[in-house]
């Protein structure tokens, strides 16, 4: 393990300045000085926020950099200087820090205010432009509006990997736009990571470059799942004795449009047990209002937020994971993994096009059910009830899934090895031409002449 170093502004100093060496020696540990593949993962927001693009980046970033890698991760501020989450407020502006999240360094830039999820920052350009300097390989994670909007701006030439996480489908607004500006930085990308072949093939995006676009399953770091902590068992207990004998459904996820928690809240409407909703965001009153309208209020637990452990320890405590989302914005739904892993199953939905109702499989690990459909929701959770075999076996399936598909290593040895593969072009390409510009002048001596 590499030694910390002092909070600075200065990417210079975060980074080993020494050339990037094209071998395998950068995935392990590195000694006596060799150098590492340095990688800049740029993000939207980071953890503590919660959300699908900054659970993955920061599960590839940890485990990149406990391979040896030097990785740091730049994405937009989302809380003010009281630490406060304030990504959703338009004018409230936030500070531009610097955190080491174990061995990964972390910039997040202020953002000066939030116009149709577009965040004006100062200072990512400068950064993006002298990237070169500091590091080997970008990673953009899409969709990104803003971390894109600059890069379109910048000439450079350090290779340029892309994870696509989704199409941005219902705001009209900024779609067209952004598609424009998307399209230019996709067209210099060296290569494209989607997660699933079903959104791959089904993204009108994608489609235009399918000749460089590779399938990488994501992956999490199961540990803390399968092996809870002590907090995070108390956890599962406490709610166990608070609910009694009582199904407990679990949903987890942002309160916007796209997560579907409609459906949930008129689902619970026609089975037994309780409702646990973590997330926040803007549909917080309407679902509460409706929960209302509809009788169970009384029966839904809201959660702003849970830290890790006590979220692992719901997710213990769960009957099943609630995934009612409806439209393909939810491309992965990586709390699902995060559920199967503890053992939970998940009820999730048949979102055409999405890699959704792959990542939990129907009658493997889990029950999926059409889209929009309350009532097939809670047919499949009060099957869970009746038959307490196929709970277990669903259990157990769970769990075996997450260890055989999503564990992170395996997720982060083939994304290292995108960047080895470019790298190696890369480097073949420079001798090339090194070679032809050394025979050119060595064929025409008055050519050498003039250049001195």
């Amino acid at each position: 393990m590499s030694t910390k170093r002092p909070m600075t502004d200065d990417l210079k100093r975060l980074q080993d300045q020494v050339p990037y060496r094209v071998d395998k020696e950068h995935l392990k540990p590195m000694k006596g000085g060799q150098p590492k593949l340095r990688v800049c993962h740029l993000g939207k927001y980071y953890h503590p926020f919660r959300g699908g693009i900054e659970t993955h980046v920061r599960s590839i970033a940890k485990s990149q950099a406990e391979m040896g890698c030097h990785v740091t991760v730049a994405c937009i501020n989302h809380m003010d200087a009281t630490g406060r989450d304030v990504w959703s407020n338009r004018f409230t502006r936030t500070p531009s820090i610097v955190e080491y999240d174990s061995e990964v360094a972390v910039k997040k830039f202020g953002k000066l205010g939030t116009l149709a999820r577009f965040d004006y920052c100062a200072g990512i350009r400068s950064f993006l432009k002298n990237a070169a300097d500091d590091f080997d390989i970008l990673h953009l994670h899409v969709p990104n509006p803003a971390m894109c909007v600059w890069l379109a701006t910048v000439t450079s030439k350090i290779p340029l990997v892309v994870t696509y996480h989704s199409d941005i489908v219902k705001q009209r607004f900024i779609r067209k736009p952004f598609r424009l500006i998307e399209n230019r930085v996709l067209d210099r990308v060296d290569r494209i990571i989607v997660a699933t072949e079903a959104y791959r093939d089904s993204s009108d995006v994608l489609c235009r470059f399918t000749s460089k676009t590779e399938v990488i399953p994501f992956g999490l770091d199961l540990k803390p799942y399968i092996e809870p902590s002590e907090k995070a068992l108390r956890f599962a207990k406490k709610l166990r004795a608070q609910y009694g004998d009582k199904p407990l459904w679990l949903c987890v996820g942002r309160l916007v449009y796209y997560k579907g928690m409609e459906y949930a809240i008129r689902a619970l409407a026609h089975c037994p047990g309780r409702l646990m909703i973590v997330g926040s965001g803007q549909l917080f009153d309407n679902l509460k209002a409706l929960a209302e309208s509809l009788g169970v209020a009384d029966r839904v637990d809201w959660q702003i937020d849970l830290d890790d452990d006590e979220l692992i320890g719901a997710y213990l405590a769960a009957t099943a994971l609630w995934f009612p989302s409806i439209v393909r914005s939810e491309a992965f739904g990586l709390v699902q993994i995060e559920a199967m892993a503890c053992g939970c199953p998940v009820i999730n939905t048949n979102i055409a096009g999405s890699g959704v109702p792959w990542v939990s499989l129907d009658n493997v690990s889990g029950i999926t059910v059409p889209v929009e459909d309350p009532l097939a929701l809670a047919a499949a959770a009060r099957s869970l009830i009746e038959n307490r075999s196929l709970r277990e076996r669903l259990s157990a399936g769970a769990i075996q899934r997450a260890e055989e598909k999503f564990a992170i290593r395996q997720m982060t040895y083939r994304t290292t090895a995108v960047y080895e593969n470019i790298l190696n072009r890369k480097l073949q390409a420079d001798r090339s031409m090194e070679a032809s510009q050394a025979v050119r002048s060595a064929s025409n001596p008055d050519l050498v002449a003039t250049s001195r």
